[in-house]
């Protein structure tokens, strides 16, 4: 089984029998975070979208590592341009990698990489399916709530769906709580809270709401790991 670890933030890496994957791996400025960049090895670093809090460190990491960057084809071009390994995708590609497959889904976001001339615009943000060791994890990116999450838990049985619950810039908590109805994980764990005075969220709430509907959620901590 793959295990998972929560490092603040948007923020994880899956281990799976042979690979490391970091999603969204925001650790400098992240006050949560209990490591540096160069302490997390990886082969894969996945990214849902250009902005500061969630393309991080990867590009550091991934040419440190020797790491294949996944994105969007805009936001993989980039991360090439800068010198990083990449394989591009697009919104309801899916590919096979040496770990499992990885699928991307729409996410209702920005997506801006910070430049010394300016902001710069790389097309739609996305989500991620991660497909490994026989499980299915959803990570939700930053995201509002869509009607078509029902359509991404039918067509692909969910394990694990990180949500985003801060409110402000994504789902607040009882958005995220219908996201869950609708996506029908077997657990949900938040994310994307606390970090920063406007997205203040209690996690609690999110997982007695999830709860009192007659599903799965808890919480995972920063710095803890758990198997899905």
């Amino acid at each position: 089984m793959p295990k998972l670890t929560y490092y603040g933030h948007d923020a994880f890496v899956i281990e799976t029998e042979r690979h490391r994957i970091a999603i969204d791996p925001f650790i400098t400025g992240n006050p949560f975070a209990s490591v540096k960049p160069e302490d997390l090895k990886v082969d894969y670093v996945l990214i849902t979208h250009g902005h500061g809090d969630h393309l991080g460190d990867g590009l550091e990491i991934a040419k440190r590592s020797g790491a294949t960057v996944i994105s969007t084809f805009e936001l993989a071009g980039y991360c090439q341009r800068q010198g990083a390994k990449a394989h591009p995708m697009h919104i309801g590609g899916a590919h096979d990698f040496d770990f499992g497959r990885v699928k991307l889904t729409i996410a209702h976001h920005g997506n801006t990489v910070e430049t010394p001339s300016g902001f710069l615009s790389l097309g739609p943000p996305c989500g991620l399916l991660v497909m490994a060791d026989g499980r299915t994890l959803y990570h939700a990116g930053d995201t509002g709530l869509f009607l078509d999450m029902k359509l991404i838990g039918e067509m692909h049985p969910i394990d694990l769906a990180l949500l985003p619950i801060g409110d402000n810039f994504t789902m607040g908590i009882d958005d995220a709580v219908k996201a869950v109805e609708l996506l029908h994980p077997k657990l949900a764990v938040p994310m994307h809270y606390n970090t920063f005075d406007l997205i203040k969220a209690d996690p609690s709430e999110f997982v007695s709401k999830v709860q009192a509907a007659g599903r799965n959620a808890a919480i995972l901590r920063v710095g803890e790991t758990m198997t899905y």
